[in-house]
C-alpha cells in the first residue's frame, strides 16, 4: 500500500470491518518503537471534545438576552 501526496492510506476492509471503523470514525496514532499503532478514540474522549467543539461554535452568538428561569421556561412550555 501506498502513502498518498495528502498522506492518506486505505484501510483494508477486513480490519475496517472487524474493528467497526466506520466513515468519520476517529482514530488516534502512537509511535511504537520503528512502527505506528493505530486505536479507535474511546466514545468518552470524543464525546467531551465534541460538546466543547459546539460550545465554541457558538460562544458569542446568542442575540436575545434571558434569564436561565426564562429559557427554562420556554423550553417546558412555560410551566
Amino acid at each position: 500500500m501506498k502513502i498518498s501526496a495528502r498522506g492518506q492510506v486505505t484501510i483494508p476492509v477486513e480490519i475496517r470491518e472487524k474493528l467497526g471503523l466506520l466513515p468519520n470514525t476517529e482514530v488516534e496514532f502512537e509511535l511504537v518503537g520503528q512502527g505506528v499503532q493505530m486505536r479507535k478514540v474511546p466514545r468518552e474522549k470524543i464525546t467531551g471534545r465534541h460538546g466543547r467543539s459546539i460550545v465554541q461554535r457558538v460562544r458569542g452568538r446568542g442575540s436575545v438576552r434571558m434569564t436561565t428561569d426564562e429559557i427554562l421556561r420556554l423550553t417546558r412550555g412555560g410551566r
